[in-house]
């Protein structure tokens, strides 16, 4: 794994595009000895104008201009412990941010970038964080609402990556993270599912707010062709 970058690093990415009133999200790739491993960063805006960025990645300047010309960044939500990568350079870039780990990872966060709280307060009831139930504390979310409609954005609990081929879309589809349907990854229910009836719970709560609209991942496309019944498909594979 990558280690976390020390310096502003821009590796390669698209442009932040809106999917909703009060959301941005990009897509880059992770160059690894043997393959590009996509990645995804969502950004929210909040009803006093403030960010909450999840899952950050350092852009290029023009795109980060669009970026702060959408709102200020004021939350650095790192997701797992796997996701550290640019965290320490963004709280360089803005030391005002307020860094956010679920519980279980605080710790080896930590080892990047200092966390200040578990538990952040938003001060919006249009978003919602969580440590995702059935992790043992380790994989945060969001659930973030939109004039009626409503977005789920996830981390490594589930992967969409699509028409990835040669070696490397060999090895994505063989830990999970690539397919022909969203899945849990393999490597994630190795490493941090312990109570799948938790986790099946929280899938099928999600799963009932009638507003849901889409499904944001870190590694792979968006989910937006029936969204719900995606989320009660994961969950019957862990009955």
């Amino acid at each position: 794994m990558t280690q976390p970058f020390t310096k502003w690093k821009v590796l390669p990415h698209g442009k932040l595009s809106a999917i909703a009133d009060n959301i941005l999200t990009v897509t880059g790739e992770i160059p690894m000895p043997l393959m590009d491993l996509p990645r995804r960063m969502s950004v929210v805006r909040l009803n006093d104008g403030r960010l909450v960025v999840f899952s950050a990645i350092a852009l290029a300047e023009d795109e980060m201009a669009v970026l702060e010309a959408f709102g200020s960044p004021a939350f650095l939500i790192v997701p797992n412990d796997k996701h550290r990568l640019d965290a320490k350079i963004w709280k360089e870039r803005y030391p005002l941010l307020q860094v956010v780990a679920p519980h279980g990872a605080r710790a080896k966060v930590e080892e990047t970038v200092h966390v200040d709280t578990v538990a952040p307060r938003f001060d919006d009831p249009d978003l919602q964080f969580m440590a995702v139930p059935g992790t043992r504390g380790h994989e945060a979310a969001l659930v973030v609402r939109t004039r009626g409609d409503t977005t789920l954005i996830l981390n490594d609990l589930v992967g969409n990556i699509r028409g990835e081929s040669g070696f490397g879309g060999w090895l994505l589809r063989l830990a999970g993270f690539a397919g022909g349907d969203a899945q849990i990854p393999k490597v994630v229910k190795l490493m941090l599912i312990d109570d799948t009836s938790a986790l099946r719970a929280q899938l099928l709560q999600w799963a009932a707010i009638e507003s849901l609209k889409r499904i944001l991942v870190s590694h792979g496309s968006p989910i937006e062709d029936n969204p719900r019944q995606t989320l009660r498909d994961l969950a019957s594979k862990l009955a």
